[in-house]
């Protein structure tokens, strides 16, 4: 006799939806800092035990929770943040399922306290095998503080494929970049095993975020990155991009926002994509930190479990507002560009002196057009300008020259022995967009790639030192500090 239809519990049906919002203990983070997010919280405390796996606590300063809503937070699918079917069509809050605590609490050991400005105390509830305890007194300032212990407790298959405590922590501080970078008026302090890790104070002004930026991408990042701000057609694209001398092996440090949630669409990394096609070498990576703001109404964020992606009912305006955006501003960069980043790998060598502070090594760094990236500018004699070393040319000639027979020195000079005077790779006349030299010899233009230009340079160098007298060292009167990630 086949089965009969009936209603499943509520704690296997939790579980399984827990299934799909709780993956992992950097899951539970990003939903339970989307809820501080939403409570209007500037100041969040993180304490995190075994990766998360132990302990993931979360304190915040915001609204609270009205005693009387505490059980009915944990229900499934109530929310306070959307009311009805026009609700869920201009979402503007990171949260709205009301999946995100039932879910946690079903596979975990939960305890909830919240007070709000008006009460004289909080209250505390706790969550055992998805049943309520009685609400008690407790003390709290006003705020929430959310403790999920023992992740995964009841679900031992789902336990055994969690991974080593610090891959899954490399997971939960990957969450908390996303939000730093998101909300830069909130403070955030993540702690480990009782030991602080980050401590990301709010930035309201453009240098603060920029330092904010830089202790999350890296410094490199924000000296070769350009501010960029479009407006069209109820869209605004504004944030930072990495100028095209600055790219990844892997698309590691892509962070784009969409009304402040973060995304990874398909639809934003083909516009992307295609801006910098121009400019980069196949296989390498944008960098950059974009936040998009759209009408709440054009967007849908109800496309997928984990609110990873979006949908855009106009997609093809969007792509192209997204492209046209991008690539203007990549189009705008010139050699003499000065902005607030340091950008002195783009300017052409000036015979003038260094600025005052300057050293000679960084004065030459800076007036080396073929060192575009950061670690090309640390190799004083390796780079050339863009108005090339014609000596180094020159010694090519001549060494040409000695190699001919005594009947070719002998003979008249011919057309072929008057362009021996200028140089294979001709003179340069021109720099287009911080990227190729233009020059000109005997047979016409030649297009130089500064980039690849370089590498050749650099290479056969390498192999002629190697030669002639091996790879000499020579340790640094002044230690060089180099500042690398934490892993």
């Amino acid at each position: 006799m086949p089965a009969r239809i009936q209603t499943m519990p509520t704690q296997l049906v939790n579980q399984i939806a827990a299934g799909e919002v709780v993956e992992r203990p950097a899951s539970v983070l990003k939903e339970l800092l989307e809820n501080s997010l939403d409570a209007g919280a500037t100041t969040i405390r993180i304490d995190v035990e075994q990766g998360g796996i132990k302990l993931i606590r979360i304190s915040d300063n915001g609204c609270g929770i009205h005693r009387d809503d505490l059980v009915l937070s944990l229900s499934p699918h109530a929310t306070s943040k959307i009311r009805s079917i026009e609700d869920l069509d201009r979402v503007t809050s990171l949260g709205f399922r009301g999946e995100a605590l039932p879910s946690i609490a079903s596979v975990s050991q939960l305890k909830l306290i919240s007070r709000q400005a008006d009460d004289d105390n909080g209250w505390q509830l706790e969550m055992r095998n998805s049943q309520a305890s009685e609400l008690q007194p407790a003390a709290h300032k006003p705020g929430t503080t959310v403790e999920v212990r023992d992740l995964f407790f009841n679900v031992p298959a789902r336990r055994k494929f969690l991974r080593t405590e610090k891959t899954e922590f490399s997971h939960l501080e990957e969450v908390v970049k996303r939000i730093a970078l998101s909300h830069f008026d909130v403070s955030i302090t993540l702690q480990h095993n009782q030991r602080v890790v980050k401590q990301i104070r709010p930035a309201t002004e453009r240098t603060q975020q920029e330092k904010r930026i830089a202790e999350i991408c890296g410094s490199a990042f924000i000296e070769q990155a350009v501010l960029t701000d479009f407006s069209h057609d109820g869209m605004r694209l504004w944030g930072w991009i990495a100028q095209p001398t600055f790219s990844r092996s892997q698309a590691d440090m892509q962070y784009f926002y969409v009304n402040g949630r973060v995304v990874k669409d398909r639809l934003v990394a083909h516009a992307v994509r295609q801006a910098y096609a121009d400019v980069l070498f196949h296989g390498r990576h944008p960098a950059y930190v974009l936040f998009l703001e759209v009408e709440p109404a054009t967007v849908d964020v109800n496309a997928h479990p984990g609110k990873h992606e979006v949908r855009f009912r106009q997609g093809r305006q969007v792509h192209d507002f997204l492209f046209k955006a991008i690539y203007k501003s990549l189009a705008e960069l010139r050699p003499d560009d000065s902005g607030a980043h340091d950008l002195s790998h783009f300017t052409a060598p000036q015979p003038s002196t260094a600025p005052a502070g300057m050293t000679g090594v960084q004065a030459s760094n800076a007036a080396s057009a073929f060192s575009p990236a950061p670690s090309y500018r640390n190799q004083r004699n390796l780079g050339l300008a863009v108005a090339e070393q014609q000596h180094a040319y020159q010694a090519l000639v001549e060494q040409a020259a000695t190699l001919s027979t005594p009947a070719e020195q002998g003979e008249a000079p011919t057309e072929a022995a008057e362009n021996h005077a200028i140089p294979p790779m001709g003179f340069a006349r021109a720099q287009l967009h911080g990227i190729y030299i233009l020059a000109e010899n005997a047979q016409g233009l030649v297009l130089v790639d500064m980039h690849a230009a370089h590498e050749r340079i650099t290479y056969e160098r390498l192999k002629q030192t190697y030669d002639d007298k091996g790879i000499q060292a020579q340790p640094l009167l002044v230690p060089v500090t180099l500042a690398v990630s934490a892993r």
